[in-house]
Order: C-alpha cells, then sequence, then structure tokens
C-alpha cells in the first residue's frame, strides 16, 4: 500500500487564484534563521527541535512564497517570527497539551505579554525559555518601525494566538469538539493568521490607516483571509493532528462530526468553504474598498497602503499554499504531481486533466455561479420549523398589557402607519410587546416600553430599508439617509442632535432621547455602536440585494447578528449590570462567546420562521436556509435540518461556556459574593433573552402563511403607496432619489 493511499483522505483541488511567486532572498534568510533559532535555544537541547526540523519545516521558504516583495533584512525577521511561532505551537504541545497541564499552561501563557511593551524603550523580564527569549529579541526589532496603533494591534492578536491555546487544551480535556460557527471564530485566535496579517503590514510596509482599520471592510479582509489559511491549514494538517496528536481543533473534523458524513466528504466541504472566503476576499476587494476610500477621504497614499496590504494578504494566500505542498510538517503525499484520486468518467491521459468537470470547477471556483442564480420570489409554502423548547423558564412582564396599548400609540406618533409599511393592525399582530416582556420580566413599566419601542423601531426599518433602497433604487440614498440617522444620536455634551424629518428619524430621535439620561459619553458611544452597526448592516444587505447575491455563509453568520439587532438588546440589557461588574468580564472571550452563541441561536430561530416570508413575498437572498442550500447545493427539508443542528448546536455551546468556562472567568477576576450574584443575575438575563425569544416567536403572527397572504397578496412584495419618500428629502438630495 502506497502512502498516498494510507492518506485519510484526497486532497481536493484547490482555488488558487494568483500564482505563487518566490523571494530572490530565500537563501539568505535560511542560513540566518538557523543562526538565529540556535541562539535563543530553539535546536539542541530544547527537548522540541534539532537541526533536521528546522530544515525540514523550512521556513524560510514559507516566508519567501508569502512575502515574495520584502526587503532581504525584513524577510529575515517575518522568518524569525514564524519560527518563533511555531516553536511556541510545539513547545506548549510537549510541555501543557500532552501532559494536560492547564495550571502550569495559565502560567507560562500569563508571564508573555511582558515581553511585548507597547512603549519599545520600557524594560522588558530576563527571559526564562526559548519562547520567552526570542520573543524579546523579536519585539525590539520589529516594533520600532510601526506606528503606536500598530503595536497595539498586534500584541493583541499576539496575545490571542498565546492564550487561546488554552481554549484548545481544554477541548482536548473536554473531549469537545466545536460547531462549525465557534470553531471559525476560535481558529481566528488559535490559528495565528490575524497575527500574520499584522506581519504583512510590516513586511510590505503598507500599515492600514488607524482611523478605517476597524471598519468592516478590513476587518473582512483580515477575516476571510485568516479563514481561507487557517481551513487550508486543516486539508494539510489532519492526519498529524487528528491521527497523531489526537488534536480536537481541525474544521474537517468539525465537518465530519456536524454533519455526520465521510472524512472524504467532510474534506471536499472544507475546500468549499475555503473557496467561499477567498471569493469574500475578492469580493470586499473590489466591491467595499472604494466605497471606504471615498466615505473616509483617503489620500493616495492612504489608499496605496490598504492596497498594497490586500495585496500582501493575497500574496500569502498563494505562498501559503505552495508551502504546504512541500514541507514536510504536512500531507502532502503526490500533490505537487497530481497524486492518485477516485476514478471519474471522460477523457484520460496527457493534456486532458482540463475535461475534468469536478476538477475544473474547483480550481476556477465556478461554483461562485450559484451565489447569483437564485430565482426571487419562488412559491415555497409555510416555513417548516421543527420544534423548537428553550431551556431556560419563560417569565413575563406584568407590564405587557401596557408596552401593547404604548407602542401602538407611540408608532402612531412617529408615523409610522403612514408610509404604507406596516398597517396599524398589522403592528399589533407583531405583538413586539409578548419579546420585550418577555426579555424583561423585571423590568420597570418605562424599560419594558422603551424595549417594545427599540424592537418596533428595528424591525420596522429593517423592513423599510429593501422596500425604498432595495434594487430599484440608489444605494447612495442609503448611505445618505444613515448619515442622518447618525446625526440624531449626539454622544458628547453639548453636541447638537439632528432634526428628525420622516417617522424613521422620528422613531430613532424620540428612542435616543429616552434611552441615553444618565448614561456617560463611553456608553452613550457604545449604545450608538450598536444602531451604527445594524444601520451598516442593512446596507451589506442592500448590496447583496443590488447584485442579486447570496451571501457566503460565514459572512452571513456574523452579519446576521447586527440585523437582528442582537448587540443593542443586548447592550441595553448589560447597562443594568455595569458598574457591579468589572469591564473585564464583558471583555472576556467567554463572556462574548455566549452572547455570539446566544444571538445565533435566535438568528437561525427566526431564519426558520421567516423563510416563506423572505424568500416567497419578499424575494430577498438573507435567510441562513437559503444560504445553506445554497452552499451544499441541497433542498430545502435538509437546509432545515442543518440549520435547525446547527442552532441547537450553539445553544448547546452556550451551554457549555456557562458550565466550563463562566466559572473560570469569575475566578480569574476574584471576584466576591456581590460580583458572583451579579454574574448570575447577568446570566439570568442572557437566559431570559432567549426564552422571550423563542416564546415570541410561537406567538407572533408575523409568519404564518394565511398573515403572509393577507399582507403581501400575491406571492410578492406589494407596492409603497406615494406618499412614502424614496430616500432622503431636502435641499441637494433630488439627485440620488430614483
Amino acid at each position: 500500500m502506497t502512502a498516498a493511499t494510507q492518506q485519510p483522505f484526497v486532497l481536493p483541488e484547490f482555488y488558487v487564484p494568483h500564482p505563487a511567486r518566490l523571494s530572490p532572498h530565500l537563501e539568505r534568510a535560511r542560513v540566518h534563521t538557523k543562526q538565529w533559532a540556535r541562539s535563543m535555544g530553539m535546536l539542541e537541547g530544547s527537548g522540541v527541535w534539532d537541526e533536521r526540523d528546522l530544515d525540514a519545516h523550512d521556513y524560510a521558504l514559507l516566508c519567501s512564497y508569502t512575502h515574495p516583495d520584502a526587503s532581504a533584512e525584513d524577510l529575515d525577521t517575518v522568518t524569525d517570527w514564524y519560527v518563533w511561532v511555531f516553536f511556541f505551537d510545539d513547545h506548549f504541545l510537549e510541555l501543557f497539551k500532552r501532559t494536560q497541564d492547564r495550571a502550569g499552561a495559565r502560567a507560562y501563557l500569563d508571564r508573555l505579554p511582558a515581553f511585548m511593551p507597547l512603549d519599545p524603550a520600557a524594560p522588558t523580564p530576563e527571559p526564562a525559555n526559548p519562547v520567552e527569549a526570542g520573543l524579546a529579541d523579536l519585539w525590539r526589532r520589529t516594533v520600532p518601525q510601526l506606528s503606536a496603533g500598530w503595536r497595539a494591534r498586534f500584541a493583541e492578536s499576539t496575545r490571542n494566538l498565546l492564550n487561546e491555546s488554552l481554549w484548545e487544551l481544554s477541548n482536548i480535556h473536554a473531549g469537545r469538539i466545536a460547531n462549525p460557527v465557534e470553531y471559525i471564530e476560535m481558529r481566528r485566535k488559535v490559528g495565528g493568521a490575524p497575527w500574520s496579517a499584522g506581519l504583512v503590514e510590516f513586511a510590505a510596509r503598507a500599515e492600514v490607516p488607524e482611523r478605517v482599520a476597524a471598519g468592516r471592510p478590513l476587518r473582512v479582509l483580515r477575516d476571510a483571509f485568516s479563514d481561507a489559511v487557517h481551513l487550508r491549514n486543516d486539508l494539510f494538517s489532519y492526519q498529524r493532528e487528528v491521527e497523531d496528536e489526537g488534536e480536537l481543533s481541525n474544521g474537517v473534523l468539525v465537518l465530519e462530526t456536524f454533519l455526520g458524513c465521510a472524512t472524504q466528504d467532510a474534506a471536499d466541504a472544507v475546500n468549499d468553504l475555503l473557496t467561499s472566503r477567498l471569493q469574500q476576499f475578492e469580493h470586499t476587494t473590489l466591491t467595499e474598498l472604494p466605497a471606504l476610500f471615498a466615505e473616509h477621504a483617503l489620500d493616495p497614499a492612504e489608499c496605496a497602503a490598504v492596497l498594497g496590504y490586500a495585496k500582501g494578504l493575497q500574496d500569502w494566500q498563494s505562498g501559503g499554499h505552495e508551502w504546504h505542498l512541500r514541507s514536510s510538517r504536512y500531507m502532502n503525499e503526490g500533490a505537487l504531481d497530481g497524486g492518485p484520486g477516485p476514478w471519474l468518467p471522460g477523457p484520460r491521459g496527457l493534456g486532458l486533466s482540463a475535461a475534468d468537470l469536478r476538477t475544473l470547477t474547483n480550481r476556477l471556483g465556478l461554483k461562485r455561479i450559484r451565489n447569483f442564480t437564485h430565482v426571487p420570489h419562488q412559491k415555497v409554502g409555510p416555513s417548516q420549523v421543527p420544534p423548537v423548547v428553550s431551556p431556560f423558564p419563560l417569565r413575563l412582564s406584568p407590564h405587557l398589557h401596557a408596552a401593547r396599548a404604548h407602542t401602538l400609540a407611540w408608532a402612531e406618533a412617529m408615523g409610522l402607519h403612514s408610509e404604507g409599511v406596516w398597517t396599524a393592525q398589522q403592528l399589533a399582530s407583531f405583538d413586539f410587546a409578548l419579546c420585550a416582556a418577555g426579555l424583561h420580566p423585571d423590568g420597570s413599566r418605562e424599560s419594558v416600553e422603551l424595549t417594545t419601542d427599540w424592537l418596533t423601531w428595528g424591525t420596522y426599518a429593517d423592513d423599510y430599508y429593501p422596500l425604498v433602497f432595495g434594487r430599484s433604487s440608489s444605494p447612495v440614498a442609503a448611505r445618505l439617509a444613515n448619515a442622518r440617522l447618525r446625526s440624531l444620536m449626539p454622544v458628547e455634551p453639548g453636541e447638537t442632535a439632528g432634526q428628525p424629518t420622516t417617522p424613521t428619524e422620528r422613531g430613532l430621535a424620540d428612542l435616543w432621547r429616552r434611552t441615553v439620561p444618565g448614561l456617560g459619553p463611553d456608553r452613550r458611544r457604545a449604545v450608538r455602536d450598536c444602531v451604527e452597526g445594524m444601520l451598516e448592516s442593512w446596507l451589506w444587505e442592500l448590496d447583496n440585494q443590488l447584485l442579486h447575491r447570496i451571501p457566503d455563509p460565514v459572512d452571513y453568520v456574523e452579519m446576521r447578528r447586527e440585523t437582528f439587532g442582537s448587540p443593542l438588546t443586548m447592550a441595553l440589557s448589560r447597562f443594568a449590570r455595569h458598574g457591579e461588574l468589572p469591564e473585564a468580564f464583558f471583555d472576556s472571550g467567554t463572556v462574548r462567546s455566549m452572547e455570539k452563541a446566544a444571538s445565533d441561536f435566535c438568528c437561525l430561530l427566526n431564519d426558520l420562521y421567516s423563510y416563506q416570508k423572505e424568500i416567497e413575498f419578499e424575494g430577498e437572498v438573507h435567510n441562513a436556509v437559503l444560504v445553506v442550500q445554497n452552499f451544499f447545493d441541497c433542498d430545502y427539508e435538509a437546509a432545515v435540518g442543518i440549520t435547525d443542528d446547527l442552532m441547537h448546536s450553539r445553544l448547546r455551546e452556550f451551554q457549555h461556556l456557562v458550565a466550563q468556562e463562566l466559572p473560570v472567568v469569575v475566578d480569574d477576576l476574584r471576584l466576591d459574593a456581590t460580583g458572583r450574584d451579579s454574574v448570575a443575575a447577568y446570566l439570568r438575563d442572557l437566559e431570559n433573552w432567549i426564552a422571550g425569544i423563542v416564546r415570541w416567536h410561537a406567538d407572533t403572527r408575523r409568519y404564518p402563511e394565511p398573515e403572509l397572504l393577507a399582507r403581501f397578496g400575491g406571492g410578492r412584495s406589494v407596492a409603497l403607496t406615494r406618499t412614502i419618500p424614496r430616500g432622503p428629502t431636502g435641499l441637494g438630495t433630488a439627485s440620488v432619489r430614483p
């Protein structure tokens, strides 16, 4: 039996749209980095590597492929960084993963941030092992050439890379395999690709301007790059990680377990997701960067830096693939010469590989065509919703009936019934007060009414945007509408608010006025950031609608939290606990993961209920069931099953975090009895949030087919009345109205 047939699966055909290039400084980097690794104590005597290991891994080749345009000196530095990070990974494996020594791992990791001071002149401790020695040396050589903003971002990604190794260690100890969404998000931290993206800025001398570094386009470029790097690595490293090391953090294993499929099928699905993430990178570069440049008025040098950064990430993808084909670290037997594969029908022989349709489809990334071929307004029939039972008890506020009456009067006063989007009867049937009463069962009447109005406004605006600014309108008008809405949310004392002129604007202005009294600028800014995130997510939906594009599955899940308004409603609940708990509690990875898992459970639940409304009546492309149908090329029933499985996997993850990881956070923060009571109260808030949303979906009349027929008529969205202003109004806005 050959080595190739012993592999657990045949490597798929990869989508690599850009040819890899090799740096002319390769040999110099090989010589330099061996000397450096030996001087740091990483070779003989380390108990981890010897010279043969370093030669076989050939990190200089990796960096010469991934940074082909770096100067000789910069390539030396970058190569040393990669030697250091891979040595750390193997060092951590030997000392802590194999021995399951979590306490020792925690002490080991706690020392490392001290070797990355944001002030380059600050002293550092005396290194006690090769990892500390290497980090201290590299930090001194790298950071003087970059801004304070870059240093802070790179230090954070390095800390994430180091600290989240504990997550992998905990999962091995618990024998637990993550669900796909959890895995993608955690892999960004432990996999190191965001860290690699920071080194691209250094090696390409293309530092991203600080004022756009945290925005969606740059975030998506970084995340899509990271996901593609990690998924590619998972395919090549499955045999070593899963079969040799007993590792549970591998994308092939995650999908194999989640889908209950054969290893080969899981590997093919991982490759499809890898391709999708690369195409998301391309889509963002071509469609979102130009708007970013215009919106933030970047000068030519700043635009060139962003484009140079994107090119550097692109080079890394192609070069990283080429290195995986050659490194002894990975499963790649026969990969360079095609390798054996399963028999396929069709012509065979020299020069005929292009006739293999599967190979051609994968290599050219032609599956992306499916993203643009969905036919809107197909008759799909009533939504199929598998049984859903909240594991948390439902309690309803005694102010439910008062909130119902209040929000009808409030919507009338704001003019929400005047534009042809909803009638008063429809609003009453949606019953947002029921949802608010479940979210805040112990809240005051004022807080329940305020939450009901936020839910009403957010859902109204979410319906309003595609009707007013959809395919027949201008995205510029939507951006101007967003700018006007942002002006209604002043943060600093003395900042003047804009004047509302439309029902949507009047509603937000009133909500802001009632929400922020008593909040300092930081908390006001946090609320505004949540609203702005929701506004930006509606623009993202409009862009996809304009292009008739079904979103990439990872981008969809992450943006769905914003379109659903989860960050806003959770932030409003959080404020009751601020002051009781330290900010470090809310900033911890565990708490953030709990909130995302709870949010995803409810978002996916909403997509199951709203499928018919969105697909048949509204002609939408933003629904998890449709995204799953498109990605897996499966029918509706299969997609419902996968969506339901993912939804419940996220709920189980929430429960796992609460049971296993939250107590560790509480202990690490040394919370006293009062603090622990506040944690328990915060946890009840999240459980109420889940229970209230589950109950609302079961009772609301927003989704049943008879109500949809009454509201929309013959299977597609009704036209708006002539009284609706289709876009911004006022002096100078006529040119952006359709």
